[in-house]
């Protein structure tokens, strides 16, 4: 029999505010001796935090800080990553994996700079309008950048979560959200959620509660997304045939044809007179 899903916040007007004070105490204490000093800590512009956002989705902290601050030097602004080509962003993020985040990230920045005046933080009050952006990362964004009394949940806090107050791992992202408001401390969001971060991913790890994340990454050896890099690198170099990329990566072309149509639909790659290359 499946174990019972919490769906509603009933259970959460029973929860003592003591317990909340002590698991605040406890966090607080963890992060004020073992805080990870990281360079996008050291901002408050919307812009590096939603780019340390997504080059941390699905990502190591130390793969991640080999790219912040040389992307950062590249392209300082919002606006002069919104003026690079797709080429450019795709050369800059290769070996951070998932290239589709780079995709999205160009396209949120052409769109918060030509609808939203630069302005990322109006943007991610209507995140659903920006491409590759969800709501754990506006209110991410909202919380490092402002300090603003909201609240998000990634696997580090959903973990805590549930391991501090004994939940199932069956709990719904409604009651976990709630749980998180309920433990919030006024005025101290930026804060609170780094230590949450910290608390989860040096001290109260998957590895030590037997908590496994919702989702987790697949074998990259021998996988699509394995091809979808190389084919992207070959494409960096120049434009070519479909012939040139089965010979290059010795693949056959039941595997590498729908990889491409979908590199198409995804407005990453075009075809044009038999060449596929990069979309500017």
């Amino acid at each position: 029999m499946p174990a019972p899903r919490i769906t509603s916040t009933i259970d959460l007007k029973d929860l003592p505010q003591e317990k909340i004070q002590r698991l605040q105490k406890k966090v607080f204490s963890f992060y004020k001796k073992h805080r990870r000093k990281l360079p996008w800590r050291k901002t408050f512009d919307p812009y590096k935090i939603l780019l340390s956002e997504l080059m941390l989705q699905q990502t190591q902290v130390n793969r991640a800080l080999l790219y912040y601050e040389k992307w950062i030097t590249r392209w300082p602004t919002i606006d002069a990553l919104a003026a690079a080509s797709l080429p450019e962003v795709l050369e800059a993020w290769m070996g951070l994996g998932y290239n589709t985040r780079a995709v999205n990230l160009h396209k949120a920045a052409r769109k918060i700079v030509a609808k939203y005046e630069g302005d990322v933080i109006k943007a991610m009050k209507q995140y659903k309008d920006v491409p590759g952006v969800g709501k754990y990362t506006s209110q991410a964004v909202q919380i490092f950048s402002t300090n603003a009394d909201l609240i998000t949940v990634d696997t580090n806090i959903r973990r805590i979560l549930i391991k501090e107050f004994k939940l199932p791992e069956t709990v719904t992202d409604k009651a976990l959200w709630e749980l998180a408001k309920r433990c919030l401390p006024t005025g101290k969001s930026r804060d609170w959620h780094n230590a949450l971060m910290d608390y989860g991913a040096l001290y109260l790890t998957s590895k030590k509660t037997g908590i496994k994340p919702k989702t987790q990454q697949s074998r990259f050896e021998g996988s699509d997304r394995q091809l979808r890099g190389r084919i992207i690198r070959i494409l960096l170099q120049d434009d070519v045939t479909f012939k040139d990329i089965k010979r290059t990566l010795s693949a056959g072309t039941s595997r590498l044809q729908p990889i491409l149509e979908k590199l198409i639909r995804e407005e990453i790659i075009s075809k044009k007179n038999n060449l596929y290359h990069l979309k500017e």
